[in-house]
């Protein structure tokens, strides 16, 4: 084997152990999972039965409120699931295991790529859950079929990944886990100055330039339209886009970033 092949197997390895690190600690605090789940089960219910009527309004394009706030409600869990990374990275910091890390002969992408895909892995949770409390209690509507199951899970774990590198990003730079809340702060902010709550055509004034700009607004769109109809290459392609574009931009992000711990 190569000494490229064997760096490859080992990134992997890397990888891998840093998912079930994750979900080791998680089965020793499993209360770091209940705001992720709890959140956004909380806002479907909460916001479909309050807004019940919105959906007669132009542009909603359903009849049942719970199919327009089940996506925006999923994109919550999942970014904040997302958050998870960044709260592992940002303890292994403060105890200075971190520092273990970063001697061994390891590629940063693979200590990057571990906590990363723990927190995707970890978004299923809160997602699914979503959707049990969604067609199993408000009896959500899904005329996409599979396929608009499909574009549900590949959003919901796009934005837990888009979000874990954005906040891993900001650990990194300020090595404690109080700088969480500058991520929640932005993830909050993301998912409200978007079409979570209601179409383009019923945002106005300044609201309206931000949501039709937000690259968020795309995945949300892509994760809703099986709530709504049939799932089109239309709406999916904008929404593979816009994920495949915050991917990058964070990843470079988050690499940058950890440069900033060896200083």
């Amino acid at each position: 084997m190569s000494y490229k092949n064997a760096a490859d197997a080992s990134s992997v390895a890397v990888v891998y152990a840093g998912i079930l690190r994750g979900f080791s600690r998680m089965r020793r605090l499993p209360s770091l999972m209940i705001p992720s789940i709890l959140m956004p089960v909380f806002f479907v219910i909460a916001f479909s039965g309050s807004f019940a009527s919105i959906v007669e309004l132009d542009g909603y394009e359903t009849d049942k409120a719970v199919n327009w706030m089940t996506a925006w409600a999923v994109m919550q869990g999942a970014a904040f699931s997302g958050m998870g990374a960044g709260g592992l990275a940002a303890t292994d910091l403060e105890n200075g295991f971190f520092d273990r890390l970063r001697v061994a002969p390891i590629r940063p992408m693979a200590i990057i790529g571990g906590l990363v895909g723990y927190c995707v892995c970890r978004a299923l949770i809160p997602i699914t859950a979503v959707l049990i409390v969604a067609f199993g209690v408000l009896h959500a509507e899904m005329p996409g079929g599979v396929l608009g199951f499909v574009m549900v899970y590949l959003s919901g774990i796009g934005m837990a990944a888009v979000m874990g590198l954005f906040v891993l990003g900001i650990v990194f730079t300020f090595r404690t886990l109080k700088s969480l809340a500058i991520g929640q702060i932005f993830m909050f902010s993301a998912m409200f100055l978007s079409v979570g709550q209601a179409p383009i055509q019923a945002i106005d004034g300044w609201l309206h330039s931000v949501a039709a700009i937000n690259p968020v607004t795309n995945v949300i769109r892509m994760c809703r339209q099986g709530f709504l109809g049939e799932v089109t290459w239309s709406m999916t392609q904008p929404g593979l886009i816009a994920l495949a574009g915050m991917v990058v931009g964070t990843s470079i992000w988050a690499r940058i970033r950890y440069k900033k711990v060896d200083i």
